[in-house]
């Protein structure tokens, strides 16, 4: 294990005078919620919190933590998955919260340009009052940061028809470890001038730089949107019925699935009763597109299918109020979880989408051998499978043996079904270990190499995607 320098007062005084005595925290109280992300159970303290408001105190940071060897953990809005924003080595935690403006809304090249501390639904917002569309939608969408969002990679339900954050990023403003200050691509739709470091910095999980500024390429935005809610009496019905779907050369906005348990853990968290209750697997589809015939005669298709399927019911709603109560469930489903049981495992794999159910017997199986509630759900469109353990009353011991073995085995399943062990959540501190597993000794060999070449002195997240 690498040994890293303390922060001692030269270094606090150093902090100070660049961030500000409001800029740098050190009371113990405030710096609990700098502890850990969305990860249960998973926290480490830092020495001291700095809070940036420009990139020029990123890069004086970035120097004076390399020349101390002093390690530095980036963080957006602390909602991640994979405790990407944890400070397992200690140091510095660089909060990247209060560089939180919208710089600009380009309507004539469809851009938007934004510091990382935005939140992603502010962005929503703010483009589709100008009638523009930034599809990307995680789930924690109204509390997460865009800088996380660019550095996990991450998803959301309209991943199927739209794509994922990479597929928006059209340009970067980064600071490097050595605080070298980097500018990235541009307000271009077109850029294969030499290697594409846009790519690699995304999904990067802030071990190779910080990231201060982002572009994001926009789209119109749809005028008509539908949803339905189909229900079926097993889940291999549902299965079939995606594929079906696809192979009509129909592209919803989204497919996502649920089990029966799941829904009725969000019920007593929501303490109501949600439609089509009884039903054994679900699945939530949204169709857009600008013309109402059009999306209507395309819902109609759709319903189509899902009935030639074995769908017991079709719920169609047309107008926000009736999608939001649709959608109810499908938004609460962690909390409810959590409610259910405050300690939880969850796993995020992704599978080609025509082996989800294949993904999902083996799954089963796991919560027979092991006896632990095990429940899942996710975005059937693209194979994307998140994976729950519930500890409930089970006692701590046996709960701490048992949760790396069942995690090894669900990304053997996942692995053997041409699939890998996270689609949208990241590597971070918590998966690791399971990365030579998953890419392979030379694969492996190349990642420690790029790392090597951005952060010579892995001060810059360390602990995180790559094995010790």
């Amino acid at each position: 294990m690498q040994v890293y320098a303390k922060v001692d007062h030269v270094v606090l005084k150093l902090l100070t005078g660049l961030f500000g005595k409001e800029g740098v925290l050190l009371d113990p109280d405030l710096l609990e919620m700098y502890t850990h992300d969305e990860v249960p159970g998973l926290k480490a303290q830092p020495e001291v919190v700095v809070r940036a408001t420009m990139v020029e105190q990123i890069s004086k940071l970035m120097k004076l933590a390399n020349e101390k060897r002093v390690p530095v953990t980036p963080r957006g809005a602390g909602y991640g998955l994979s405790g990407g924003a944890v400070p397992v080595c200690g140091g510095i935690v660089l909060s990247l919260e209060k560089m939180n403006r919208i710089l600009e809304i380009d309507k004539n090249n469809l851009m938007i340009t934004v510091e990382p501390g935005v939140i992603t639904g502010k962005i929503h917002e703010a483009v589709e009052k100008e009638g523009l569309f930034y599809p990307p939608d995680p789930a924690s969408l109204d509390s997460c940061s865009i800088g996380g969002n660019v550095a996990e990679g991450a998803g959301g339900p309209r991943a199927v028809k739209y794509g994922v954050t990479k597929d928006y990023v059209c340009g970067l403003e980064a600071v490097l470890p050595s605080g070298d200050i980097i500018t990235l691509g541009g307000k271009l739709v077109k850029n294969v001038t030499g290697y594409n470091l846009v790519d690699l910095l995304i999904g990067s999980e802030g071990t190779l730089a910080i990231i201060s500024k982002i572009i994001l390429r926009l789209i119109p935005l749809p005028r008509v949107t539908i949803d339905l809610l189909v229900a079926f009496n097993e889940f291999q019905s549902a299965a079939d019925t995606v594929s079906a779907i696809i192979e009509q050369h129909i592209l919803p906005t989204t497919i996502e699935f649920m089990e029966q348990d799941s829904l009725l853990a969000c019920e007593k968290y929501l303490k109501k009763e949600l439609p089509l209750r009884e039903a054994a697997a679900f699945l939530l589809i949204k169709l857009d597109g600008n013309g109402k015939e059009d999306v209507e005669a395309l819902c109609e298709n759709v319903g189509e299918i899902c009935l030639e399927h074995d769908a017991i019911d079709v719920l169609v709603a047309s107008d926000r109020s009736t999608q939001d109560r649709l959608w109810e469930a499908r938004r609460v489903i962690i909390e409810a979880l959590k409610s259910r049981s405050p300690v939880n495992h969850m796993e995020d794999i992704v599978v080609p989408r025509a082996r989800v159910n294949d993904f999902l017997r083996e799954i089963k199986k796991l919560q027979e051998k092991y006896e632990y509630p095990i429940i899942c759900f996710g975005h059937s469109g693209d194979g994307n499978v998140h994976v729950n353990i519930l500890k409930e009353d089970r006692p701590q011991g046996k709960w701490a043996r048992t949760i790396p073995k069942i995690s090894g085995e669900i990304f053997d399943i996942a692995l053997s079904l041409g699939g890998q062990i996270t689609g949208e959540h990241g590597i971070g501190a918590t998966r690791r270990n399971y990365l030579e597993k998953a890419v392979g000794p030379k694969t492996l060999q190349l990642f420690r190499g790029i790392k090597q070449l951005f952060d010579p002195n892995n001060i810059l997240n360390p602990g995180k995607i790559l094995p010790d």
